[in-house]
């Protein structure tokens, strides 16, 4: 006889863990399917997603990593600390990023158990309904479930003609297991991860070359910060090469060489030891055996769902990188957490217009919202403030003077319409303005809080009062 269970989650990442925890604090019978095992010692599934596995989690660690490498090598002596020559031992960061890894996978396991999530091990796929109940295959058996919520993310997407091995030509998974520093390393996409791989070795000592199709750089970016981060990323030594057609690409056991033409139409050839190719992902529904369903696919091979995930379906779901919007983490598990609760009677919800986008270079990305080309687009009266770090305290006293906080408000209402930031610690202070933002706040409102001194956030309150033109440390 088959298992049964209320809420049959397909997938174990971000998405799909956070929905099954929550689907079964909610009194749901709730069981959850992976079938990838990454890198996992023992060859079983592991929990966590490209996001813990080969993703978010492990190039966090490289590039915190990095970062530290090259702050001894360069950082240090301006204060007065002196350590010599730093040398970096590659197979040890590797092993300390897999051990992170680790632990947080275990984590989830233990999550589960904690919420009385079943997990089960081998990949999800559609059969069919009996009765009410929708019948999927899990590895070698077949389970029932009255709610199937789809998560299965995403992969990195491939050109055509260029073989990844992740040895010579690596996507995000290879880029991470890098075993020694590359003299020379080519990078096919300058998008998050070929920015934030390309940092990491371009610390350790590669001589890294970038390759981009697109002709803006970060176009997706409040156009001040793309500009700020090019200059400040060019000045560390990362080349960045946009409006790039790739040409033939040959790869050996020993490098890789890369045709192609740049923007002003020049035949160029690189040469590389290592190339990572990371030109944006494609969901992972090719498994699912939608068509047997008639689960509806856009062209694009993603989930089609309407704004609260719920699929053409009675009693299916799709959350995360398999359905519209950013792949984000946080974004699949605000989704997840929606849907658990709309299953639950509840009234989930999740706000696409202030979920935080971050890119942890050195300095980091992080921006909120409406870009400044985007209200000028759609004809929306706006106000600008703009403060630099170089005029923070903290920052000055960090070593971290470089960047801006831009805040946008509305010109009538002056409500926050998006906040943009390039500066240390962009990541976390982000989160002030989406709170804000949430609430419907006013750049009067962050102006007339009190913000510890000396602190980064500081220039978050200074942001805030210039769009009254009334800044007090600027």
């Amino acid at each position: 006889m088959s298992k049964q269970f209320d809420v049959l989650v397909i997938g174990g990442g971000p998405g799909g863990y956070v929905a099954a925890i929550r689907a079964a604090q909610l009194g749901f019978n709730t069981a959850c399917c992976e079938s990838n095992p990454y890198a996992d010692p023992k060859g079983e599934p592991r929990l966590g997603g490209t996001c813990l596995n080969v993703g978010c989690i492990p190039s966090k660690a490289l590039l915190h990593t990095s970062h530290l490498f090259e702050e001894a090598g360069h950082a240090f002596a301006d204060q007065g600390i002196s350590v010599g020559t730093p040398k970096i031992d590659v197979p040890k960061m590797i092993a300390r990023k897999a051990d992170i890894v680790t632990k947080l996978t275990s984590g989830i396991k233990g999550l589960f158990k904690k919420n009385k999530v079943t997990s089960l091990n081998g990949h999800g796929a559609f059969v069919g309904k009996e009765g009410d109940l929708w019948k999927v295959k899990v590895g070698a058996e077949e389970v029932l479930a009255k709610q199937v919520i789809v998560a299965t993310g995403s992969k990195a997407r491939h050109l055509p003609g260029i073989a990844v091995d992740n040895q010579i030509v690596c996507d995000n998974i290879g880029a991470l297991d890098i075993n020694a520093v590359p003299k020379k390393l080519a990078i096919i996409g300058a998008g998050v991860i070929g920015l934030e791989m390309g940092s990491v070795w371009r610390r350790l000592g590669s001589e890294v070359t970038v390759l981009e199709a697109m002709p803006d750089f970060l176009a997706a970016a409040d156009a001040d910060l793309a500009k700020e981060a090019l200059k400040l990323l060019t000045k560390q030594g990362l080349s960045i090469n946009m409006g790039v057609k790739i040409g033939e690409v040959k790869a050996t056991k020993k490098g890789v060489s890369i045709a192609y033409t740049d923007k002003d139409g020049k035949d160029t050839k690189l040469d590389a030891d290592r190339l990572i190719v990371s030109v944006g992902r494609v969901p992972n529904t090719d498994g699912l055996n939608a068509e047997a369903v008639g689960l509806k696919l856009n062209e694009r091979g993603m989930v089609e769902v309407d704004g609260h995930c719920k699929t053409n379906l009675p009693g299916v779901w799709a959350i995360g990188d398999v359905v519209r919007g950013p792949m984000l983490a946080h974004k699949a598990m605000e989704e997840a957490v929606m849907v658990a609760e709309i299953m639950a009677g509840q009234a989930g919800h999740c706000n696409f217009d202030t979920i935080p986008y971050v890119i942890y270079t050195a300095p980091e990305m992080a921006w909120v919202g409406k870009t400044e080309q985007q209200l000028k687009a759609e004809g929306v009266a706006y106000k600008a403030g703009k403060i630099p770090f170089l005029a923070n305290g903290r920052a000055l006293g960090m070593g971290a003077p470089e960047g801006f906080v831009k805040m946008l408000a509305c010109a009538k209402t002056d409500r926050i319409l998006g906040v943009h930031i390039i500066g240390a610690g962009a990541s976390d202070l982000v989160a002030e303005a989406v709170v804000a933002m949430e609430f419907g706040g006013a750049s009067e409102d962050l102006a007339r809080i009190c913000h510890a001194h000396p602190t980064l956030s500081e220039v978050m309150h200074e942001a805030a009062l210039a769009c009254d033109k009334r800044p007090l440390h600027f």
